[in-house]
């Protein structure tokens, strides 16, 4: 009789799934790959010619990313123009986002902007105004500025984070809301910080490309 424990030898034994974390914990390869979208805003400096947001509108279209906003204006360069997106998607699927511009052959350089980057967006809210005085006191609150005004409706136009113009818009449903109509977010990189240029793109990256986006 040889000592060891009983069972099966080793070449025989079930070899479970999956790997193990920091502290030796067999991870489950179900759980690690369910991963959880997270919001965040991608700047692409972009040649200013037309067809670049048919492009990129194309590109989400086809790959079924989840886009909150795109916005799209001039820069200070009269050729080039800046799109910003606000994405939500599990980390794979940002990373493919940014890729997938990348090869897109008008956009000069893509970048993930900081969660602490400077983000506005421009709200304008027409309410009843039976109430004027409080239209009035709930626009001071959110530092709005009424636009336009009658005798029946109230126009509030409030610029801010994502969060204020939320805020903004539960508290002047009190009034009741007829219209609203929302820019989505602009964003910038804080202090002497790029936002997205040729000179910020990753090294890995080309400054310019010059092939189309692909299915990779």
């Amino acid at each position: 009789m040889t000592g060891g424990l009983e069972g099966p030898p080793p070449s025989e034994r079930p070899t479970p799934e999956g790997r193990r974390n920091e502290l030796g914990i067999r991870v489950d390869p179900a759980v690690e790959a369910a991963q959880t979208p997270r919001r965040t805003v991608i700047s692409a400096l972009v040649e200013h010619e037309p067809g670049v947001l048919s492009d990129v509108s194309g590109l989400f279209s086809r790959r079924q990313f989840n886009i909150e906003s795109l916005t799209v204006g001039p820069t200070e360069s009269d050729d080039r123009a800046r799109i910003t997106l606000v994405v939500e998607e599990p980390d794979p699927g940002i990373e493919q986002i940014k890729k997938q511009l990348r090869k897109l052959i008008p956009v000069i350089a893509v970048r993930e902007l900081e969660p602490n980057a400077m983000r506005r967006e421009l709200a304008l809210v027409k309410v009843n105004s039976t109430r004027p005085d409080q239209v009035a006191a709930v626009a001071d609150m959110y530092g709005g500025k009424t636009v336009d005004a009658s005798p029946e409706t109230a126009t509030v136009e409030i610029t801010g984070a994502r969060q204020k113009i939320d805020a903004a818009i539960e508290a002047f449903s009190q009034f009741g809301i007829r219209e609203i109509s929302r820019t989505g977010t602009t964003a910038l990189a804080r202090g002497t910080d790029d936002t997205a240029t040729a000179d910020a793109q990753p090294a890995d990256q080309p400054a310019r490309n010059t092939v189309p986006a692909d299915d990779d």
